[in-house]
């Protein structure tokens, strides 16, 4: 039987975060489950620093970015004494399940309170990344496909009003995604992503042969994770072309911003989904959508097993580039 739950976001914020609060606390008030909000993710769980919510304290929160229960690192729960205060709390407070928002590192942080103090965990994928096996998209990812389009879109402009090559750095970490759809719908003549290393000669030739072609400017788009990052790449074309580069790194601009419709739904959906699993009597997962279906997936295995690029998405930006 579940009376009473506990919530909070960890690590970096992304939009949407607060519509799967809002749908967390409704859903579990529907099922007359209390909700503890948790401000500051592990930080916060380790100091105590919480707040009953009902459904009228998440009012107006849909279409707000970042997260109003606030995010932070904490040092002190990479400790088991850390960790043991943590779960002192949730035993205090009397909850018999936490809720967590947030990417790999949170739901690493979510195992271990499992593993060693028998908490029962879900897991609410809410990262710009979209690096979670187990979920086609994760909360945040479409909102930073799209801020970071409308930046490229401008930058556009700017190469073509004075002839010039930018190379855009976007985020995504150690994955390609982000990168990889930008480049696609904002017809940029080359992307660099982890998951298929290119060499900077290549990237080179690649400019060059646009350049025989009369092309006057052009848009190279940049993982962050690729080795070197933006900076270095527009370094190396303009060492062998002569021509001016200019290097702009996005950052994070990506995490912030009011959420897509897209990202509003799905947040819905696996907030109602996190609270319904813990009903039936789920722990230790993530809830996720595959194929417009709710999936649950073994928290380790969301980090474990590598979600893939898709390859046919990467050839045709290549096609395109012509």
């Amino acid at each position: 039987m579940i009376n009473r739950i506990a919530l909070l976001t960890s690590g970096g914020d992304a939009p949407g975060m607060n519509a799967a609060v809002r749908a967390v606390v409704r859903t579990a008030s529907s099922c007359n489950i209390e909700v503890i909000g948790v401000r500051r993710g592990f930080a916060g769980l380790i100091e105590g620093d919480s707040r009953t919510l009902g459904p009228r304290d998440v009012a107006n929160i849909i279409q707000r970015g970042g997260t109003i229960l606030l995010s932070a690192r904490s040092k002190d729960f990479l400790s088991r004494e850390g960790r043991a205060r943590a779960a002192e709390n949730l035993h205090l407070w009397d909850v018999d399940g936490l809720v967590i928002i947030g990417g790999d590192g949170s739901f690493h942080g979510g195992q271990r309170l499992l593993d060693e103090f028998s908490i029962p965990v879900i897991g609410i994928p809410g990262t710009i990344d979209n690096d979670l096996f187990g979920s086609d998209f994760t909360i945040g990812y479409d909102t930073a496909v799209e801020t970071a389009l409308s930046a490229i879109d401008k930058l556009r402009d700017t190469a073509a009003s004075h002839e010039r090559i930018f190379v855009v750095e976007v985020m995504g970490r150690n994955a390609g995604f982000i990168a990889l759809d930008v480049a696609v719908a904002g017809g940029a003549e080359e992307v660099l992503i982890p998951e298929a290393p290119v060499p900077i000669d290549s990237v080179i030739e690649t400019v060059q042969e646009s350049l025989r072609k009369g092309k006057t400017s052009s848009i190279i788009v940049v993982a962050e994770g690729v080795d070197g990052g933006a900076l270095q790449v527009r370094q190396a074309i303009e060492q062998a072309t002569g021509h001016e580069v200019r290097a702009t790194i996005l950052g994070h601009i990506q995490r912030g911003g009011t959420p897509t419709a897209a990202d509003r739904i799905l947040a819905s959906r696996l907030g109602e989904a996190a609270v319904k699993a813990l009903v039936e009597g789920r722990s230790g997962v993530m809830v996720g959508i595959v194929n417009g279906n709710v999936h649950h997936t073994a928290l380790p295995l969301t980090w474990e097993r590598r979600k893939e690029v898709n390859p046919h998405l990467y050839a045709c930006a290549k096609t395109l580039s012509i």
